[in-house]
């Protein structure tokens, strides 16, 4: 059975990022929609031009429809698999201003986002682009080099708490994701700093930008609380608790400090006791 004890857990994140009272979704899912509206008036497009991948038919869950449908802006859809491929089509062939191409995005090669990038002739400081394919999302960003788009939304894993660098292994084949640290880590290294986040999405902007947006600060600790933080230790007699996390986000079981038990209960014992 669960430890009989209560855990206090200090609660320091303050969370006071401006951006998010605008948060609209239009197809976005967490209020995306209104948080880029009021990004790009604050920075002014240059080709209202936006990229997206892992694009689907073009409108669930968007990050982009809004700026293509309503806001007339022109760009490229990219989507591996044929069937939503053919939805996108459905959606958007008809659209001039739009770019579809029909392939999954490599780390290198002639499949990579530079290449294909080039290859439609995408301005090299276009607007926008949007990374979300539930996985390798990390090393896709950290591949593009040729390219250096003014704002950057991408997906990470919000159950690892804040504090943690994570990123999964280099393999598209698994869905795991990465921390919102470890892109705060990679965006700094590329000249981007976070401006704001949603539930599982990062804002990011290229440094130059960043001004314009008057926050108090951009640490990770004023832009974003997780869904789960969730916290794991051990007792001096190898008993395994675990706080702040009861289910699984994307799967309907839960789980207890029960089911984190490695060791049998009689043999959760400190080895120096003298009882």
């Amino acid at each position: 059975m669960d430890a009989p004890y209560k855990f206090e857990k200090v609660d320091f994140f303050t969370i006071d990022s401006p951006l998010l009272k605008f948060s609209e979704n239009i197809a976005s899912q967490s209020g995306e929609d209104g948080i880029i509206e009021k990004i790009f008036q604050l920075i002014t497009p240059s080709y209202s031009y936006c990229v997206e991948f892992g694009a689907w038919d073009g409108k669930y869950l968007s990050n982009s429809y809004n700026l293509i449908q309503n806001k007339k802006w022109g760009g490229a859809f990219i989507e591996g698999n044929s069937e939503k491929f053919k939805e996108l089509v459905t959606n958007h062939g008809e659209n001039s201003k739009l770019k579809l191409v029909n392939k999954f995005i490599d780390f290198s090669g002639p499949n990579s986002l530079d290449q294909i990038l080039h290859e439609i002739e995408t301005p090299l400081d276009f607007d926008f682009l949007s990374i979300d394919i539930d996985g390798t999302d990390y090393f896709i960003w950290e591949s593009l080099n040729n390219f250096r788009p003014k704002v950057v939304v991408i997906e990470f894993n919000p159950t690892v708490p804040n504090d943690i660098i994570f990123v999964q292994p280099k393999n598209s084949a698994l869905n795991q994701g990465c921390s919102l640290l470890s892109l705060i880590l990679l965006g700094k290294n590329k000249g981007y700093e976070l401006v704001c986040c949603t539930r599982w999405n990062a804002f990011f902007v290229c440094k130059e930008y960043f001004d314009k947006f008057e926050l108090k600060s951009n640490s990770i600790w004023h832009m974003y609380k997780p869904i789960q933080d969730g916290r794991i230790w051990h007792g001096f007699d190898s008993h395994v608790y675990v706080y702040g996390m009861t289910k699984f986000l994307w799967n309907p079981t839960n789980f207890t400090n029960d089911d984190f038990q490695i060791l049998p209960e009689s043999l959760r014992k400190f080895g120096d006791s003298q009882r």
